[in-house]
């Protein structure tokens, strides 16, 4: 059984984390002498160690762990400052909602750096390729950031500042994408082809797994290699860890999964299990809504894998209904105690029982001063996931039992229509050949990647 963590809400989407453990004596360390593992000859006689000669024990002077370096490089003549560093840590620890331990910042400047030095690369490979982003264009989408916090690019200017940050670090992170994004529509996507057979192929399975489970998920993927194993695993629980404490799955994936779905949060929409590798698979078919599994080993690296939803192969699902509600509460005066709020909750309950429809819904409410407020258009996954089952399986003029808390008082709903949702229907051939296409591109672009971190020329400071 894979372990598995709730999952909170989503803040912004512009967070990357580094996460790796340092191991450190504090005796050494204070003198400034940092001990490492090294390879030596054993009995058997270890190849690697014979041909370099080294000793059997092997004491480093001096910091000379590339992690705990100043961060900051020239890549390719492009330089990194401290402050390129810095602004784009503000940002996680702005999505982190400020919360985030001294440690664990330090971990994160790490991670940081190497992402602006994938950033950097990206960039520089797409003029190379002649391709250049309009400021006009990184303007347009920078706006489009500010009004999903409803501020203007003037006011989100200020807030950025307050936390540390500037609009010049996300500005420069919204040319990343868009350059990387041209890059792989130019160099990869006129090379990736998908026949007519194979997207006949996944519909006829479509069509055979009718009434199957099917996940709306999420993923992080990271790349490891055998070398670098279980220092990525251990990134990935650190990742975990973090969102427990209150971090955005999308906003880690966004900046910090190395899938070309990190742009849009790690979302890979609607899957079948068959689409998935088998051990993402496993793993979707054990997890609850809102649930995160991982570290799952994968082909090439780990993947964190987040189930937003589930339904049905081709089947219409009863969450999709439309509901028209109407909403009975009454609030707890400021000082009720537990027992006086059960007990104002049971005289509620009482009364929520003679309603006999709808109709009655304002009579009744006005009689124990309950408010009472129409809610047209409701979908029921729209609904807390306590409540979905309920009202699906509730006939209309029927009342959901009471619920609430002595802060936010105790109400009901009460279903006065509902409109069935239609039959699901197979995507279309379209819909299929580009989730196809996507997936290839996906992996050859983590190859192109990988070879321009190969070939680029980095100084560190």
């Amino acid at each position: 059984m894979l372990p598995v963590v709730s999952s909170p809400n989503s803040l912004y989407h512009g967070v990357r984390s580094g996460l790796r453990t340092l191991l450190l004596s504090s005796a050494l360390l204070s003198a400034g002498i940092q001990p490492v593992l090294a390879q030596t000859v054993d009995d058997d006689g270890n190849v690697a160690s014979q041909q370099l000669n080294l000793p059997k024990d092997v004491t480093v002077f001096g910091k000379s762990d590339p992690n705990v370096r100043k961060a900051t490089a020239i890549v390719n003549n492009r330089i990194i400052t401290g402050t390129d560093i810095d602004q784009r840590l503000a940002l996680i620890i702005t999505a982190n909602g400020g919360k985030v331990e001294a440690e664990e910042k330090e971990r994160l400047r790490v991670q940081v750096l190497r992402n602006l030095i994938d950033e950097t690369l990206q960039i520089q490979e797409a003029a190379a390729n002649d391709i250049k982003i309009d400021p006009a264009e990184i303007q347009q989408s920078y706006e489009r950031v500010a009004a999903n916090f409803r501020q203007s690019p003037t006011q989100f200017d200020a807030y950025l500042r307050e936390k540390g940050s500037s609009a010049a670090s996300i500005k420069r992170q919204i040319e990343g994408e868009l350059a990387w994004s041209r890059l792989q529509r130019r160099n990869i996507q006129p090379f990736v082809n998908v026949s007519e057979d194979e997207v006949k192929s996944v519909v006829d399975r479509l069509n055979a797994s009718k009434g199957s489970d099917e996940y709306r998920v999420g993923e992080i993927y990271l790349s490891a290699t055998p070398e670098n194993q279980e220092q990525i695993v251990a990134n990935a629980r650190n990742i975990i860890q973090q969102i427990q404490q209150g971090g955005s799955f999308q906003a880690y994936a966004r900046q910090f999964s190395e899938a070309s779905t990190a742009a849009v949060g790690g979302d890979l929409g609607w899957v079948r299990s068959a689409q998935l590798p088998n051990e993402l698979a496993q793993a979707a078919a054990e997890m609850q809504v809102g649930q995160i599994a991982g570290p799952i080993p994968v082909a090439g690296g780990v993947s964190l894998l987040y189930l937003m939803d589930k339904r049905k192969v081709l089947t219409a699902d009863p969450r999709d209904s439309l509901l028209s509600l109407k909403q009975l509460s009454v609030l707890f005066p400021q000082g009720t105690t537990k027992d006086q709020a059960s007990a104002k909750a049971a005289a509620f309950a009482a009364a929520i029982k003679e309603i006999k429809g709808c109709g009655q819904a304002n009579d009744v409410g006005k009689k124990i001063g309950a408010d009472v407020v129409d809610n047209d258009n409701v979908k029921v996954r729209d609904l807390p996931p306590q409540l979905q089952d309920i009202l699906a399986n509730l006939q209309v003029g029927e009342a959901t039992p009471p619920f609430g808390s002595i802060t936010d008082g105790v109400r009901v709903l009460v279903v006065c229509g509902r409109d069935e949702p239609a039959s699901a229907n197979a995507p279309n051939a379209e819909q299929i050949m580009a989730q196809l296409e996507e997936e290839r591109v996906n992996k050859r672009a983590r190859i192109y990647l990988r070879d321009l971190r190969r070939d680029a020329v980095i100084e560190y400071n």
